[in-house]
């Protein structure tokens, strides 16, 4: 398996102009030759190996895209990068079986924060846009809000307007491609699917029982029926398929996915009360703006500009706490929240350290520092980069080259699990 990957890795022409475009950066010296006036083909050189160099383009072009604002795209990019370069690492470490089975289980993982992230900024999508670093998320959430409309105003175009984290809804859109057709000319549809097939050769006629309860089961019963079971998907969809994936087929779903699903359960519990706080501010701060007859004192403004800073803090540590936690996911990795932690393993049980499935590390669940939990008046909040326990802490390393060394070792380990 291994030497089969070395084989495809030599097949796949690696070079600086593959990397670069990968990040979508513009190669400077490509850009330098086609703003020059004379123009040659001998001018033009192949793409380069890659190198320092490529590193400093790397970092230059990431700096500028986020000086310009960060949105979805970035994201994803960053995201399936890292993807890519564990699964390389892994194979490397392993072999190509198990770090393809690592690969898809932060996948799987990352893909529950990622969806819920889109939750989110949907809703506080009026608000990012007025921040200046999250005003392009903020039109990105604008524009998937549009196309839910969209979706939901003509459902003949659920299809084209649906994303690829909403699988349901491509499900959906094809199976009415399938057994609907449309006339292009007139506009009306016909139903294509075996059944209706069937009835077309009866003869036409409002009397004929067939066709009365064809009618009737197509018209009034089926649009009855889903719409029952959609609203009642749309309100249990999460909760049972995580009672069924993570609790029923416990035996069948890695640690990783189960707890962060889990944690994630936790964590929404939490977001209603923020959200519902941060749309009643929002709304304050509208009615102030919007209402002519209110005279703002001195005292007033400096209350509606701290309410303006309550909540641009609390939508900014909202949205990098989910980004926070999605790529953690995707590392494989895990992180500690008071309270929620806890009541999140309760339902799980601890990792299983034997296993490399498992993911990072869980300093937390140690049986020394369990017992150091019930000594301490307060919680302990932070454990380390991922987890990894913070047995040095309080000592103060001056050594410049040591500390380059140590965060070399912890991101070696990084992709070790």
């Amino acid at each position: 398996m291994l030497y089969l990957f070395r084989l495809l890795l030599l097949s796949i022409n690696i070079d600086q102009e593959t990397v670069l475009n990968w990040f979508g950066i513009e190669n400077p010296a490509i850009q330098q030759i086609t703003n020059r006036q004379d123009l040659n083909v001998s001018n033009i050189e192949t793409s380069t190996s890659i190198s320092i160099d490529t590193v400093k383009l790397i970092v230059q072009g990431l700096w500028e895209n986020i000086q310009s604002g960060l949105n979805l795209v970035d994201i994803e990019n960053l995201l399936f990068f890292i993807l890519f370069v564990r699964f390389i690492i892994l194979t490397i470490r392993y072999n190509l079986k198990t770090s393809f089975y690592i690969t898809c289980i932060g996948l799987a993982a990352g893909f529950l924060w990622y969806k819920h992230l889109i939750n989110i900024i949907v809703n506080y999508r009026h608000l990012l846009t007025d921040l200046p670093f999250l005003s392009q998320l903020g039109t990105d959430a604008v524009q998937i809000s549009i196309k839910q409309y969209k979706g939901i105003i003509n459902e003949s175009k659920l299809g084209e307007n649906a994303n690829w984290y909403n699988p349901g809804q491509l499900i959906y859109y094809a199976i009415l491609k399938a057994i609907i057709n449309v006339d292009l000319e007139t506009g009306q549809k016909y139903y294509i699917d075996p059944l209706s097939m069937i009835i077309s050769k009866f003869e036409n006629g409002t009397n004929s029982p067939i066709i009365s309860l064809y009618y009737k089961v197509y018209n009034t019963i089926i649009p009855k029926v889903f719409n029952i079971c959609k609203n009642f998907w749309n309100q249990l969809s999460g909760i049972v398929a995580y009672a069924v994936i993570t609790r029923i087929g416990k035996r069948y779903c890695p640690y990783l996915i189960r707890w962060h699903w889990t944690l994630l359960l936790m964590v929404t519990f939490v977001e209603g009360i923020i959200l519902s706080l941060v749309d009643r501010a929002n709304g304050f701060k509208l009615f102030l703006n919007t209402n002519p007859d209110i005279n703002l004192t001195l005292s007033l403004q400096a209350q509606t500009q701290l309410l303006n800073g309550i909540i641009t803090f609390i939508v900014l540590t909202h949205v990098g706490f989910l980004i926070f936690a999605l790529f953690h996911a995707i590392w494989g990795q895990y992180f500690y929240i008071p309270f929620l932690v806890e009541n999140a393993e309760l339902h799980i049980g601890p990792r299983p350290k034997n296993s490399i499935y498992s993911g990072g590390n869980t300093a937390w669940q140690d049986p020394e520092e369990k017992e150091k939990k019930l000594n301490r008046v307060l919680p302990k909040i932070w454990y380390g980069w991922f987890g990894s326990g913070t047995q040095n802490q309080g000592q103060l390393n001056l050594n410049p080259q040591k500390f380059i060394n140590k965060i070399i070792k912890k991101f070696k380990k990084l992709f070790r699990r």
